[in-house]
C-alpha cells in the first residue's frame, strides 16, 4: 500500500471510532461502513486505491487474517464443555452445516452447471461458515436469551474451521488435481487435513505447558503474554506449511487446544480479538469494497438469486431440520435461520480459490460469493438490532421455555463494553 492509501484507511478508522459506541445500537455496522469506504476509494470510485485481487499483499494479509481469526475463534470455545446444554450449536454444526453444504451444492450445480459438481460444492462450502460479527447486536443484546446468543456464538466460532477441510477436498477435485494420480492426491490431502492439525495441536499443547509454568513462576509479562497469542498461530501456520500440512487448520487446532489447556492464553487471545484482530478484519472489508465489489457490475440474475437463496432457504431449511425435537419456538428457529451472516471466512476462502485452484467457471464462484457477502453485510447489519429487540420481546426474559435454559458462557469475538 502507498502512504496515501494507509492514511485513508487510518482516517476511516479514526472517524468510525468517534461514533463506534453509538453505532452499536444503530443499523450501520463496522463491516458496512468499511466496505462502503472501500467502494468509495476503489478504482470504480475515487480511484485512490488501485489494487487487484491477485496482488501478493492482499493474499498475505488475507492469509494472516484467516489464521489469526481461526485461532482466536477456536480459542474462545472449550469443546470439552460442549454438552447437552449446548444441543443447539452442536446440532447446527453436526447436522445443519453438512446439510447447508449439500443444499448449496445442489442449488449451485443447477444454477451454474459449468462448475460441475465439485465446483458447485466448493462454492457452497465457501459460503457455509457464518460470521457473527456481521450481526454483533444479536450475540451481544441481553434481550435475546443467553442460550440463543451462545448458540450463534459457538456456531460461528467453529464452523469456519470445520468447513475448511471439505473446501480443500472439493476445490482440488474441481481443479482436476486428483487426475494427476489418485494415490498422490490422497496423500497430499491427507497430509494437509491431518498433518496440519496435528502440528498445530502439538505446538499449542507445548506452548500452553510452557506459558502456564512461566506464569506460575512469575517469569512472564502480560504484554508478552498477549504477543504470544500472535506468535503461536503464526508459528503453527508456518511450521505446518513447511511440513506439507495446512497452516490454516494448524491455527484452528492450536486454538482448540489452547481453549482446553491454558486459561491464560485463552484470555489473552480474546483480548487480541478485541483490537488487533478487529483491525485486520476491517482492513479486509475495505479491500472487499475496493477490489471485489466492482465485479458486481458483471453480475447476472443467477448470481443475485443464488445470493438470496444462500441467506434464506439454503440456510434456513438445514437449520430447521437440525433443530427438530428441541421444542424451540418457531420464532427461535426463524431467528437462528436468518442470523447466519456470511463474511470474513467466505471472503478469504474466495481468495484462496481464486489464487490456488484453476476451477472451470471460477467467475461464477467469484460473483456468487461477492454478491452473497455484500448482501449479507447490509441485510444482516441493518436487521440485527431491530430483530434482536423484536425477538427478545417475543420470547420474554425468563421462564421454563427451552430458549431460557442455562448454558455455559463462552466469550464473544467482540465483547460489548459498558
Amino acid at each position: 500500500m502507498q502512504p496515501a492509501e494507509i492514511a485513508i484507511l487510518s482516517a476511516a478508522l479514526f472517524v468510525f471510532a468517534l461514533v463506534s459506541k453509538r453505532a452499536e445500537t444503530g443499523i450501520v455496522t463496522p463491516p458496512m461502513a468499511f466496505a462502503a469506504v472501500g467502494v468509495l476509494i476503489g478504482a470504480d470510485g475515487w480511484g485512490l486505491m488501485e489494487l487487484h485481487v491477485t496482488d501478493a499483499a492482499i493474499r498475505r494479509l488475507a492469509e494472516v487474517t484467516l489464521v489469526l481469526t481461526l485461532f482466536s475463534d477456536a480459542s474462545r470455545i472449550d469443546i470439552t464443555e460442549l454438552d447437552r446444554r449446548h444441543a443447539i450449536p452442536i446440532r447446527l454444526l453436526a447436522i445443519g452445516l453438512p446439510l447447508a453444504m449439500l443444499a448449496g451444492t445442489g442449488a449451485a450445480w443447477l444454477m451454474f452447471p459449468a462448475l460441475g459438481i465439485w465446483g458447485a460444492a466448493a462454492l457452497a462450502i465457501a459460503l457455509a461458515p457464518t460470521d457473527a460479527a456481521l450481526g454483533q447486536a444479536v450475540v451481544s443484546n441481553a434481550s435475546v436469551p443467553h442460550r440463543i446468543r451462545q448458540a450463534l456464538n459457538v456456531e460461528s466460532g467453529l464452523n469456519d474451521g470445520l468447513a475448511f477441510p471439505a473446501l480443500l477436498v472439493a476445490a482440488s477435485l474441481a481443479a482436476g488435481s486428483a487426475g494427476d494420480g489418485a494415490g498422490a492426491w490422497a496423500r497430499s490431502i491427507g497430509l494437509q487435513v491431518v498433518g496440519g492439525p496435528l502440528v498445530g495441536a502439538l505446538l499449542a499443547w507445548l506452548a500452553a505447558l510452557l506459558i502456564e509454568r512461566a506464569a506460575r513462576n512469575d517469569w512472564m509479562d502480560e504484554t508478552y503474554l498477549r504477543l504470544s497469542t500472535l506468535a503461536l498461530p503464526l508459528l503453527a501456520w508456518g511450521a505446518a506449511e513447511a511440513m506439507g500440512g495446512n497452516g490454516f487448520l494448524a491455527g484452528f487446532s492450536a486454538g482448540l487446544v489452547v481453549a482446553m489447556r491454558s486459561e491464560r492464553l485463552r484470555a489473552a487471545a480474546a483480548d487480541f480479538g478485541e483490537a488487533e484482530g478487529q483491525l485486520l478484519t476491517l482492513i479486509v472489508f475495505v479491500l472487499f469494497g475496493a477490489v471485489l465489489v466492482p465485479d458486481l457490475a458483471q453480475m447476472g440474475w443467477r448470481h443475485a438469486l443464488f445470493a438470496g437463496l444462500a441467506l434464506t432457504v439454503l440456510r434456513g431449511l438445514p437449520v430447521a431440520i437440525s433443530l427438530l425435537g428441541l421444542r424451540l419456538r418457531p420464532a427461535t428457529v426463524l431467528f437462528l435461520g436468518w442470523f447466519g451472516p456470511r463474511g470474513l471466512a467466505s471472503l478469504i476462502y474466495l481468495l484462496i480459490l481464486i489464487e490456488d485452484y484453476p476451477i472451470p467457471g471460477k467467475d461464477d464462484i467469484t460473483l456468487a460469493i461477492v454478491a452473497t457477502v455484500a448482501l449479507s453485510i447490509f441485510a444482516h447489519g441493518m436487521t440485527a438490532s431491530p430483530l434482536a429487540r423484536l425477538y427478545g420481546r417475543s420470547v420474554g426474559s425468563g421462564g421454563t421455555a427451552p430458549e431460557h435454559r442455562d448454558v455455559p458462557h463462552f466469550p464473544l469475538r467482540l465483547q460489548r463494553k459498558p
